[in-house]
């Protein structure tokens, strides 16, 4: 398994379509939760049809069970079993499932306790009513006839009339049935499409993203032609960014679209969006330490420092590209797992590094500059200095709301305005990457911020870390004391008996 390339997986990978808002169970097995027997079949933000049929294709929205068939081992056939229930519920019904007796422990399935005091039937499902809709949860089932290895339930559609966050469970409360599977699949659609309903708001912000950075291009991409002549190295890699950022949006927006019209997430596009995207990060990551390292502009190499920023990049990039991968290829429910968390803090650390670095080089940057008194570049690096503390405090506000918004909505039921999350922390990539345009756009004095050979600008020599910023009257007293001394001494000489040096 250690020599299974990853190129390889990630071709077959391409050549494989994930249905997402179509739910596939493929021998799901059911999970023992309390004294019950537990397959999660899924669980979608879902708004309200806006007609009354759920055949009529637009504006319904519909759960629908196609070819759900439960297949029980050969040793539980010796016998009839109990039925095996489907649940639909809005996650604001969760409290109409399971009961307890006497305020003891919440159980799924009916109790002999809860059978005594009249509360249900033993063997059963607990479920009661709605409060707000009768009709509500959707309870129904299939049993297994004697002797039957499948039994399987019927066809069904669930029109969805209120808008909410609504979760399927196959339960069970037979201990005798140990070993039952479920297969088939089940399609959720909301009216729009079949973009689940976390998802579908993120259609349209795509679109408005890959607007905003076709402006950007066109800006930055004229600004190209006219000046080509005066373009530095470090242009030439914000090009590349703004490149992969516009191939990144619209990968993005087609994928959803495809998603929103078929039900099916195209698993190629889905993996090129992620890598471009990955791409575009680890390089903007890359471009921002390097310039408040003054690569290009201070300095004409990173020098021994290439190969630990190339590596830090590497790993980033790599980290990253599982985590996209993990969250976006196969995704299917308006959910995130939890143990996901394994695969955030690998990236949440290298970003720490990165911050650390940037804000440590950017410092050491100004210092010398401020030393060499080369104010057009210091000024320069003082803007972008102040546009990277805001862009890092604005993160850490969003980090934080993030925090609070995730730990009070342990139920999804904010899943309507979840989609800002996410669609934030590109609004903030692009803004500060619009800084950067605007500060390092290509110009006719844009070799006036480029590396220079003049003896003042010997960046890593160690006297510059010594170096003490002398006042203009001072520097003219060491000049004219020089100046004097030359003079004299050249005096002396002149005055000097040419005989007395012959001896």
């Amino acid at each position: 398994m250690a020599s299974f390339s990853p190129f390889l997986l990630f071709f077959l990978l391409c050549f494989l379509c994930i249905e997402a808002s179509v739910h596939k169970y493929a021998s799901e097995t059911f999970i023992s939760k309390g004294n019950a027997f537990v397959v999660h079949g899924g669980s979608e933000g879902l708004y309200a049809s806006q007609n009354g049929s759920v055949t009529s294709g637009n504006g319904d929205s519909y759960i629908r069970f196609q070819k759900i068939i439960f297949r029980r081992p050969k040793e539980a056939a010796q016998s009839s079993s109990g039925m095996v229930h489907a649940i639909v519920f809005e996650v604001e019904d969760r409290e109409t499932i399971g009961g307890s007796a006497y305020g003891g422990q919440r159980a799924i399935c009916c109790t002999s306790d809860l059978e005594k005091i009249g509360a249900c039937t033993q063997g059963q499902v607990i479920y009661r009513p709605s409060t707000r809709n009768p009709n509500w949860p959707q309870v129904f089932g299939v049993s297994f006839s004697r002797d039957k290895l499948v039994a399987t339930l019927q066809p069904k559609s669930i029109q969805i009339t209120e808008t909410g966050m609504y979760n399927l469970y196959f339960i069970h409360c037979d201990p005798n049935l140990k070993g039952l599977v479920v297969k088939g699949k089940t399609i959720w659609k909301n009216p729009t499409g079949y973009l689940p309903g976390r998802m579908a708001p993120l259609m349209n912000f795509y679109g408005f993203m890959s607007f905003a950075f076709v402006i950007l291009g066109v800006f930055w991409f004229s600004q190209y032609a006219r000046f080509w002549k005066e373009v530095v190295p470090l242009q030439n890699c914000i090009t590349l960014v703004i490149s992969l950022g516009m191939l990144e949006m619209a990968l993005w927006y087609f994928e959803y679209a495809e998603f929103n019209e078929t039900g099916v997430r195209p698993t190629g596009i889905t993996i090129w969006a992620v890598t471009f995207g990955t791409v575009k990060r680890t390089v903007a990551r890359i471009i921002i330490l390097m310039v408040c390292m003054g690569y290009g502009v201070v300095r004409p190499t990173l020098g021994g420092l290439t190969s630990k920023v190339t590596m830090l990049g590497g790993t980033f990039f790599l980290a990253s590209e599982v985590l996209e991968l993990v969250e976006n290829v196969g995704a299917i429910n308006d959910f995130s797992g939890k143990a996901r968390i394994f695969l955030v803090l690998p990236v949440a650390i290298l970003d720490a590094f990165f911050i650390l670095w940037i804000f440590t080089s950017l410092s050491t940057t100004l210092k010398k500059l401020q030393a060499r008194r080369i104010m057009a570049k210091l000024d320069m690096y003082r803007k972008f200095t102040n546009a990277l503390a805001v862009a890092v405090i604005v993160s850490v506000g969003w980090i934080c709301y993030e925090l609070y918004f995730k730990s009070n909505d342990v139920y999804n039921e904010r899943w309507q305005s979840a989609w800002i999350i996410p669609a934030f922390w590109q609004v903030l990539s692009f803004s500060l990457l619009s800084i950067i345009c605007a500060l390092w756009a290509p110009s006719q004095n844009s070799t006036r911020y480029a590396y220079s050979d003049d003896a003042s600008e010997e960046f890593d020599k160690v006297e510059t870390l010594k170096l003490i910023k002398p006042s203009p009257m001072a520097s003219m007293d060491v000049r004219n004391s020089s100046e004097t001394r030359a003079v004299r001494s050249r005096d002396e000489a002149l005055n000097e008996d040419p005989e007395e040096k012959t001896e």
